[in-house]
């Protein structure tokens, strides 16, 4: 069905034509469509709501636009060019289960309609629409529902005893997504995988996972795979008999002391070959088989790994099994690098001094001077970065209020800090930020300077910075034409 023949029997509908109910509650809402005229269509029906509408022409726009932190409900068509609808959906379910969504079809089906609709689809439209209040209603029904499941929530946590729960502490955008995400997980017991670089606090995530979780009464076991002797992991994990080997007492393991709660595997990606295909084995079969042992033993826990490498390129580098990444694999949650979010690192550097400061330290707060020094560092380690230099400058500094030169951080130039080479996390994407960084350094800002000095195009430059949310310190020269950035 073409998109006029879509759109011709919904009639002229313009904002003016029905005045909004004062009891509508707006929102931002999604549309997904690779018809341009149905778009602009659909957007109209809605507009008269109030609505803040966001619209995507395919698949990658999509996934762009998905990671709005606010957004509330998608409208998405079945057929999306050569990609479905149900696996925006599909996707949708996985990482943003908070977010409600409406499939849209001009292929409309009793068969298509449950399919979609047991897949997790708030609601279900064909298409074209003969009632443009249908689509108004539904849409306002997702948002009235996706109110009521963040009150509920909101109350559980006002009811709930969370003293001594882990606290996820910033306001900037990525950090109330972070939040969200794991609020969004509440109910929720699937397996986790957490990706952020180190010292991001992947473990304090996990911890607020936990936390939340229906497995909140039971323990948080937490185990550093990559410390662990290939020698010793195997037992260390599933436990084994007493004699086993040599000098074994006999241990339970630690997927045993988690029975009821929460195993935490930080960082999984370091675990060996052989003992993946155990692992895979122990996930798919919930039952451990210790060491000597020769009777399998049930075990009733949740697993939430992390690593700060990229498990999808280690399974296509054939480092790590594919079958056990998709077992783990099943929600996904990324935690940003505190550069992401530079105005968290006030807030994080406040709640460090509250934290550490001695109860007889005449340390009160930080000066201006501090603010902007914390601020305009690139902070290669992360918050566990902020977190020493904090601690180790409230132990130090006379007071009343720490100061630039408590930190220890060195001067920024241009508003970049350059990280000593030890302090730089071994990875390439690492490496390219400080190479980024040390260009506008010695180029004074200018980007088709540094673009050259790195050997790259200027519009190549701009898309690295971007990426690492970087910026020159001036705007390059114009040219012939605008080049594009991102």
């Amino acid at each position: 069905m073409s998109s006029g023949s879509a759109v011709a029997s919904w009639g002229d509908v313009s904002a003016d034509d029905e005045e909004l109910p004062t009891h509508v509650q707006r929102g931002a809402v999604l549309l997904v469509d690779d018809e341009p005229l149905l778009l602009r269509a659909v957007e109209r029906i809605l507009r008269p709501e109030g609505h803040r509408i966001v619209t995507a022409g395919d698949w990658e726009s999509a996934r762009q636009k998905l990671e709005d932190p606010d957004l509330d409900v998608v409208l998405v068509d079945l057929f999306l060019g050569d990609r479905s609808g149900l696996d925006l959906l599909d996707a949708l379910r996985r990482d943003r289960p908070e977010i409600e969504v409406i499939v849209m079809t001009g292929h409309a089906s009793i068969e298509s309609a449950v399919g979609c609709m047991r897949r997790g689809a708030f609601d279900y439209l064909a298409k074209p629409f003969d009632d443009v209040f249908r689509v108004r209603a539904a849409v306002r029904q997702a948002i009235d529902r996706r109110r009521l499941v963040d009150r509920n929530r909101e109350l559980e946590l006002e009811l709930a005893d969370r003293s001594e729960d882990p606290e996820l502490v910033g306001r900037s955008a990525p950090l109330r997504a972070l939040q969200r995400k794991v609020a969004s997980l509440r109910h929720n017991e699937s397996n986790v995988l957490i990706q952020g670089e180190s010292g991001t606090g992947k473990e304090l995530v996990a911890r607020a996972i936990h936390a939340a979780s229906p497995r909140r009464a039971g323990p948080f076991v937490a185990v550093d795979c990559g410390a662990l002797p290939e020698s010793i992991i195997e037992s260390e994990l599933f436990g084994h008999e007493r004699g086993a080997f040599t000098g074994a007492l006999g241990s339970p393991g630690l997927f045993r002391m988690a029975e009821g709660g929460t195993l935490f595997l930080d960082e999984i990606g370091e675990i060996p070959a052989s003992v993946q295909a155990k692992l895979l084995r122990v996930l798919q079969q919930r039952e451990v088989r210790p060491i000597g042992s020769g009777s399998p033993i049930p075990v009733d826990i949740r697993i939430v790994a992390a690593s700060n490498r990229d498990l999808r390129s280690m399974v296509d580098d054939a480092d790590f099994r594919m079958d056990l990444f998709y077992r783990l694999h099943v929600v996904r949650v990324d935690v940003p690098p505190l550069r992401e979010r530079l105005e968290d690192v006030t807030v994080l550097a406040r709640h460090f001094l509250a934290k550490h400061r001695h109860p007889d330290s005449r340390i009160e707060g930080l000066d201006l001077a501090a603010i902007e020094r914390l601020e305009g560092y690139s902070w290669p380690g992360n918050v566990r970065e902020l977190e020493n230099v904090i601690e180790s400058a409230a132990a130090l500094a006379p007071g009343p209020q720490l100061r630039a030169t408590d930190l220890g951080l060195g001067r920024a130039v241009g508003g970049v800090e350059p990280p000593p080479p030890a302090a730089v996390p071994l990875s390439l994407e690492s490496y390219e930020r400080c190479a980024l960084e040390r260009a506008l350094r010695e180029c004074d800002g200018d980007a088709s300077i540094a673009a050259r000095r790195l050997g790259i195009g200027r519009s190549t430059f701009y898309r690295k910075l971007a990426r690492h949310g970087l910026r020159p310190n001036r705007p390059a020269a114009p040219a012939g034409r605008p080049e594009a950035i991102g």
